[in-house]
Protein backbone atom coordinates (compact mmCIF):
# COMPACT_ATOMS: atom_id res chain seq x y z
CA UNK A 1 0.00 0.00 0.00
CA UNK A 2 1.22 3.49 -0.86
CA UNK A 3 1.08 6.30 1.67
CA UNK A 4 -1.39 9.05 0.81
CA UNK A 5 1.40 11.66 1.05
CA UNK A 6 3.42 10.02 -1.75
CA UNK A 7 3.02 11.70 -5.10
CA UNK A 8 2.25 9.39 -8.00
CA UNK A 9 3.59 10.38 -11.43
CA UNK A 10 2.14 8.86 -14.58
CA UNK A 11 4.44 7.85 -17.41
CA UNK A 12 2.59 10.23 -19.74
CA UNK A 13 3.14 13.16 -17.37
CA UNK A 14 6.83 12.35 -16.91
CA UNK A 15 7.41 11.98 -20.66
CA UNK A 16 5.77 15.36 -21.31
CA UNK A 17 7.56 17.21 -18.49
CA UNK A 18 10.94 15.68 -19.29
CA UNK A 19 10.36 15.92 -23.07
CA UNK A 20 11.65 12.41 -23.70
CA UNK A 21 10.06 9.62 -25.75
CA UNK A 22 7.65 7.39 -23.84
CA UNK A 23 9.52 4.21 -24.84
CA UNK A 24 12.83 5.59 -23.51
CA UNK A 25 11.18 6.80 -20.30
CA UNK A 26 9.68 3.39 -19.65
CA UNK A 27 13.09 1.74 -20.10
CA UNK A 28 14.60 4.19 -17.61
CA UNK A 29 11.78 3.61 -15.14
CA UNK A 30 12.23 -0.16 -15.44
CA UNK A 31 15.96 0.19 -14.68
CA UNK A 32 15.23 2.46 -11.72
CA UNK A 33 12.54 0.11 -10.44
CA UNK A 34 14.89 -2.88 -10.60
CA UNK A 35 17.40 -0.93 -8.47
CA UNK A 36 14.72 -0.10 -5.90
CA UNK A 37 14.58 3.68 -6.44
CA UNK A 38 10.96 3.74 -7.58
CA UNK A 39 7.86 1.56 -7.48
CA UNK A 40 5.35 1.04 -10.24
CA UNK A 41 1.70 1.32 -9.19
CA UNK A 42 -0.75 -0.51 -11.44
CA UNK A 43 -4.32 0.50 -12.20
CA UNK A 44 -6.35 3.56 -13.01
CA UNK A 45 -4.68 5.73 -10.37
CA UNK A 46 -1.29 4.16 -11.12
CA UNK A 47 2.06 5.53 -12.04
CA UNK A 48 5.43 5.77 -10.36
CA UNK A 49 6.42 6.73 -6.82
CA UNK A 50 9.76 6.94 -5.08
CA UNK A 51 10.49 3.71 -3.21
CA UNK A 52 12.86 5.53 -0.89
CA UNK A 53 13.37 9.09 0.21
CA UNK A 54 14.62 11.30 -2.65
CA UNK A 55 17.22 12.77 -0.29
CA UNK A 56 18.80 9.31 -0.07
CA UNK A 57 19.07 8.78 -3.85
CA UNK A 58 22.22 10.25 -5.34
CA UNK A 59 22.49 11.08 -9.02
CA UNK A 60 25.49 8.74 -9.22
CA UNK A 61 23.21 5.88 -8.10
CA UNK A 62 20.73 6.67 -10.87
CA UNK A 63 23.43 7.07 -13.54
CA UNK A 64 25.02 3.81 -12.43
CA UNK A 65 21.66 2.02 -12.59
CA UNK A 66 20.86 3.31 -16.06
CA UNK A 67 24.15 3.37 -17.92
CA UNK A 68 27.00 2.68 -15.53
CA UNK A 69 29.05 5.36 -13.79
CA UNK A 70 32.32 3.79 -14.93
CA UNK A 71 31.84 5.11 -18.45
CA UNK A 72 32.57 8.62 -17.14
CA UNK A 73 36.01 7.58 -15.93
CA UNK A 74 37.24 6.65 -19.39
CA UNK A 75 38.94 8.68 -22.08
CA UNK A 76 36.71 11.19 -23.85
CA UNK A 77 38.39 10.23 -27.13
CA UNK A 78 37.82 6.51 -26.48
CA UNK A 79 41.50 5.58 -26.16
CA UNK A 80 42.07 2.57 -23.93
CA UNK A 81 45.63 3.64 -23.10
CA UNK A 82 44.81 7.21 -22.06
CA UNK A 83 45.85 8.00 -18.48
CA UNK A 84 47.59 10.67 -16.43
CA UNK A 85 50.90 9.04 -17.39
CA UNK A 86 49.97 8.56 -21.05
CA UNK A 87 47.44 11.34 -21.87
CA UNK A 88 45.60 11.79 -25.14
CA UNK A 89 45.37 15.23 -26.73
CA UNK A 90 42.23 16.16 -24.72
CA UNK A 91 43.08 14.45 -21.43
CA UNK A 92 44.35 17.50 -19.56
CA UNK A 93 41.38 19.58 -20.73
CA UNK A 94 38.76 16.93 -19.98
CA UNK A 95 40.08 15.53 -16.68
CA UNK A 96 39.02 18.52 -14.49
CA UNK A 97 35.60 18.63 -16.19
CA UNK A 98 35.17 14.87 -15.66
CA UNK A 99 36.23 15.16 -12.03
CA UNK A 100 33.75 17.99 -11.44
CA UNK A 101 30.94 16.02 -13.10
CA UNK A 102 31.64 12.90 -11.08
CA UNK A 103 31.81 14.94 -7.87
CA UNK A 104 28.45 16.55 -8.74
CA UNK A 105 26.87 13.14 -9.37
CA UNK A 106 28.31 11.67 -6.16
CA UNK A 107 27.24 14.59 -3.98
CA UNK A 108 23.84 15.62 -5.39
CA UNK A 109 20.58 13.92 -4.47
CA UNK A 110 17.34 13.75 -6.41
CA UNK A 111 15.77 15.96 -3.73
CA UNK A 112 18.37 18.67 -4.34
CA UNK A 113 17.54 18.92 -8.04
CA UNK A 114 14.51 21.07 -7.34
CA UNK A 115 16.84 23.74 -5.93
CA UNK A 116 19.08 23.77 -9.01
CA UNK A 117 18.08 26.11 -11.83
CA UNK A 118 18.40 23.97 -14.94
CA UNK A 119 17.39 25.75 -18.12
CA UNK A 120 17.02 24.19 -21.53
CA UNK A 121 19.20 25.24 -24.40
Amino acid sequence: MINSDMQVFTAKHLAEVLTIPDKYLRRLMTDMSKKGFIKSIQGREGGYVFAKNASKIYLSDVVDAVEGIERYNGCIMGHETCSDENPCSLHNTYAPIRDHLISFLLNTTIAELKDINISKF
